[in-house]
């Protein structure tokens, strides 16, 4: 792999502060030709209970730490990612898949995390609240949960590690990562540069490995790990919900969506052509706030599908490393497979593919409008997780409404139109974490990310994401009268 600083690559399983190669290893490969990228340590529960005693012993020094100290140490972090941003997104690409330009972009989106929460660690505020008698005093203070483990998916190699345990490390907890196998050297890279940056041994631990229910199971079911954050799908989501159930863990959970995009009688048209382009082909439409399922009023209908097959169709497929490429390969075969039955399914009942449809060579899917939809096909309740853009028709604000909502996901929603009674009242209806008015990309550190219904709950980013790894203690204090 051609970059900068070599160092960068790592194959290792980082644990306690030490790069630790394991006998048994497993192979990374390059979605785009199927090649060996590397051969990474397959880490196993006795790995795992090892990086649950050095951050259990860690804890006990980050946590006495100033706020101001582990903001230093985070900023230290933030700038070397900065710094190393092409050789990440370098490594991203040929990993993932995704466009460099769009590795760029996700390096720095998760570097902002760091960044913002080295800032949140100095406002961990508590409170005083007047008391019941005059005896009585009340404090509130806020501490740090303990060790968070923190399971991430290949989609967002870098930015979703980053946006869970940049608010942990600041509350003061200690963290232990295990990475997707399929993307696990975008999350070695970041150790590298964690332990450039100072942290202390054993705060940050990462765990490579191609048994992820092993170390799941072992995470969830350890006493010592007090708090479990997950991205990934809901049936995951669910298992480990349970798993962590038994101790009462905090959990966070980010899981699957099916954004409904509409597009009222009075919108903007090209504005929301735009709009939609960008959210239903973000990462080739392999994100969890994806545009899923896409609402048009009858009367813009066909003007819509128009002008967004057009650019549908000057889509460039390839290579991330390429120049000029706008989406690369899908993720593995189970993921084009998946996206091929949902066309099937839709066009044996009736659908119409207007363009794209067809496999390409490898690990691509032609970038897709389908049209002519129900709510009776599969692809209307799946997510459905790659370049595949389904359409819809509607009459009324009520029908769409209900249609929107006709799902068991609540992630991220969208909608255009310019009567501002008529987005309020949609805004409020859509049963949603997040809602994009006019726009149909949301995503940013300022904000807090999460959803509702079975797409979880908890929320990352914002003033609110440092709160996921904190416990509240109340404090009475008698006899001051």
């Amino acid at each position: 792999m051609k970059i900068k600083d070599q160092s960068l690559l790592k194959s290792e399983a980082y644990i306690n502060g030490e790069w630790i190669k394991k006998e048994t290893s497993f192979s990374v490969y390059n979605p785009f030709n199927n090649e060996e990228i590397a051969q990474v340590s397959d880490c196993t529960q006795a790995d795992t209970d090892l990086a649950i005693s050095a951050a259990d012993k860690a804890f006990k020094i980050w946590s006495t730490y100033t706020a101001n100290k582990r903001s230093r140490i985070l900023q230290n972090w933030y700038k070397l990612i900065i710094e190393n941003v092409k050789d990440l997104a370098h490594i991203l690409t040929v990993e993932q898949g995704k466009p460099l330009p769009e590795a760029i972009g996700e390096i720095k989106y998760g570097a902002s995390y760091i960044e913002w929460f080295a800032e949140e660690a100095k406002r961990v505020y508590g409170d005083v609240i007047p008391g019941q008698s005059k005896k009585n005093r009340i404090t509130v203070i806020k501490q740090p949960v303990g060790i968070v483990g923190a399971i991430t998916p290949w989609n967002f190699p870098s930015a979703m590690i980053t946006r869970k345990i940049a608010p942990a490390l600041a509350a003061g907890c200690t963290v232990i990562v295990k990475p997707s196998e399929y993307t696990p050297l975008s999350a070695l890279a970041l150790a590298e540069l964690a332990d450039r940056a100072g942290f202390p041994k054993g705060v940050i631990n990462i765990l490579p490995s191609n048994n992820a229910q092993e170390i799941g199971e072992t995470l969830t079911s350890n006493s010592k790990v007090k708090k479990i954050s997950f991205t990934g799908s809901t049936r995951v989501g669910k298992l480990i919900l349970k798993q962590s159930a038994d101790q009462v863990k905090k959990v966070t959970l980010e899981l699957g969506g099916n954004a409904p995009f509409i597009v009222f009688a009075d919108a903007d048209i090209d504005a929301a052509v735009e709009g939609c382009f960008a959210s239903k082909f973000r990462n080739g439409g392999q994100t969890c706030v994806c545009t899923n399922r896409i609402f048009l009023h009858e009367s813009i209908h066909d003007e819509f599908v128009e002008k967004f097959t057009a650019k549908v169709k000057s889509i460039k497929t390839g290579y991330g490393l390429e120049e000029g490429i706008q989406i690369g390969p899908m993720i593995n075969e189970d993921a084009v497979t998946k996206d091929i039955n949902l066309l099937k399914d839709a066009t044996s009942k009736g659908a119409t593919i207007i363009t794209g449809g067809q496999r390409k060579e490898g690990l691509f899917l032609e970038p897709t409008v389908i049209c002519d939809l129900d709510s009776q096909m599969d692809i209307f309740s799946s997510e459905i997780f790659g370049p595949i853009a389904a359409i819809y028709k509607f009459d009324s604000e009520s029908d769409v409404i209900e249609m929107a909502n006709n799902t068991n996901y609540g992630l991220a929603s969208y909608f255009y139109g310019r009567d501002y009674a008529l987005i309020w009242r949609v805004a409020e209806a859509l049963e949603f974490g997040m809602v994009g008015i006019n726009t149909g990309v949301m995503s940013t550190v300022a904000a807090p990310f999460g959803g509702v219904k079975e797409s979880g709950f908890g929320r990352e980013g914002s003033k609110y994401g440092i709160d996921e790894y904190l416990n509240i203690k109340y404090m009475c204090w008698g006899g001051v009268e």
